[in-house]
C-alpha cells in the first residue's frame, strides 16, 4: 500500500484526497435523505458496501423515496450504471490478472478512478492513481453514509437543510459531460418528454424507465456534412 503513494506524484495525491472529500459530503447527504426519508439507517449502509455507485444508489432510493417498486428501483441503478462497462475495457490493464484483484476492481470502479487512470500513460502510475483513488473513495464513502444515517435520524425535514437537492444535482452532474454532442441531446430531450408525460398516468420509477425510448436518437448516425461525402464522379 505504501508503494501506491511513493509512485503518485503529489499533485495527483492532493486531487484525490480533494475528490474524496467532495464524495464524503455527498455520501453523507445520501444517508441523511435515506433515513429522513423513511428507511432503516442500515439499508443506505448496506447498499454503499455491496453497491458503491453513488449515482446509481441516488437514483434506485430516489425510486424508493418517491413510491416506486423495488424492482424499478433496481433497473434504474443497473442503467445507470452500465456506463461501467465501456470503462472496465479501458482500464482492464490496471485491475490484475488474478480473479480476486479484478473482481475488487470492478467493485471500486468510479467516474473519478477512471479518470485518474486516463490521465497516466505509464502502467505503474495508472495502477497506483486507480487503486488509491478507488480505495480512498470506498472508504471515505463508507464512512460519510454512515455518519450521514446517523445524522438523518434526527433530520426531520431535508428540504430544510437543501438536502432534498441532492438526488438532482449528483444526476445532472454524471449527464451534463455527456449532452455536448447532439445526439445525446436529442435522446435526453424526447426521453424527458416522454417521462414527463408519463408521470401522470404510471407508478412512480417507471416513467424514468420509460424514458429510456429516447436513446432510439442517440443509435442513429448523424448525417454526414457536405465536406465528408464521398468524392463523386464528374460526368
Amino acid at each position: 500500500m505504501h508503494s501506491l503513494w511513493r509512485t503518485l506524484d503529489r499533485g495527483t495525491l492532493r486531487d484525490i484526497a480533494l475528490v474524496c472529500l467532495a464524495d464524503a459530503m455527498v455520501g453523507a447527504a445520501f444517508g441523511a435523505i435515506a433515513v429522513s426519508g423513511g428507511l432503516p439507517p442500515w439499508v443506505p449502509v448496506v447498499m454503499s458496501l455491496l453497491v458503491f455507485a453513488g449515482g446509481a444508489q441516488f437514483a434506485a432510493v430516489g425510486v424508493v423515496l418517491s413510491g416506486g417498486a423495488p424492482i424499478a428501483a433496481v433497473a434504474a441503478g443497473l442503467v445507470l450504471n452500465a456506463r461501467l462497462l465501456p470503462f472496465g475495457f479501458a482500464i482492464g490493464d490496471v485491475l490484475g490478472g488474478r480473479w480476486w484483484t479484478r473482481l475488487t476492481g470492478a467493485h471500486l470502479m468510479t467516474d473519478e478512478a477512471v479518470a485518474f487512470v486516463l490521465r497516466h500513460d505509464d502502467p505503474r502510475r495508472r495502477h497506483a492513481a486507480f487503486w488509491a483513488c478507488g480505495l480512498g473513495l470506498f472508504v471515505s464513502w463508507n464512512a460519510a453514509v454512515v455518519l450521514g444515517a446517523l445524522a438523518g435520524r434526527g433530520i426531520g425535514d431535508t428540504a430544510a437543510l437543501g438536502l432534498d437537492a441532492a438526488f438532482p444535482a449528483v444526476l445532472l452532474a454524471l449527464v451534463l459531460p455527456s449532452l455536448a454532442e447532439r445526439n445525446v441531446r436529442n435522446a435526453a430531450s424526447l426521453g424527458a418528454v416522454v417521462a414527463v408525460a408519463a408521470t401522470p398516468f404510471l407508478p412512480a420509477g417507471l416513467p424514468v424507465l420509460l424514458a429510456l425510448t429516447g436513446l432510439v436518437l442517440a443509435t442513429r448516425a448523424p448525417a454526414p456534412l457536405p465536406d465528408q461525402l464521398p468524392d463523386q464522379e464528374v460526368r
